[in-house]
């Protein structure tokens, strides 16, 4: 939901929607040799939503600077329909963490099963690429609160994991 106030010529515009959610035909283009949807397709369709979520918080151009924790659970069939879900669960200066759920069903099911989860952070960039400042996110409900946390639990997972690359990325 967007609410826009036109202050002295200038927009301001409240955001409040801090998911979206895109489906699709998977398509035999996607395949892998298994005949199942390859792993690298699910991943830029995490982060094309990812990044469509970014985009719509930030109303900017963002850049990906992590994906972790990327778990395949079941595998996307070819002809079925794949729904993937982004929300926002935490916001830096000008970081979103965004948690990333693929979803899918044969076509005329109703039932969704979950196929694969991870967590895609952003970064809002301005014209010359600097990083921008984007809007806080705030949990309202229970769950966001939940998933709030989880992003705290990571960043602090992540710092550790760092530490432990260190030798390996100069």
């Amino acid at each position: 939901m967007y609410f826009a106030f036109d202050i002295d010529t200038k927009q301001i515009m409240a955001k409040t929607k801090n998911h979206i959610e895109l489906q699709f035909l998977s398509e035999p283009s996607d395949v892998n040799y298994g005949g199942k949807v390859h792993g690298g397709m699910m991943m830029k369709w995490i982060d094309q939503a990812a990044f469509a979520c970014a985009l719509q918080w930030s109303d900017s151009y963002c850049v990906t600077v992590y994906v972790g924790g990327i778990r395949f659970f079941r595998p996307v069939h070819i002809g079925h329909l794949v729904k993937m879900e982004a929300r926002i669960i935490y916001t830096g200066k000008t970081s979103m963490h965004i948690a990333v759920d693929a979803y899918s069903k044969p076509v005329g099911k109703s039932d969704f099963v979950k196929n694969t989860h991870c967590i895609i952070v952003f970064v809002a960039v301005d014209e010359e690429g600097q990083p921008k400042v984007i809007p806080s996110f705030k949990p309202k409900t229970e769950k966001e609160n939940a998933m709030y946390g989880y992003a705290i639990k990571l960043m602090e997972l992540r710092k550790s994991i760092d530490k432990e690359m260190e030798p390996y990325i100069a």
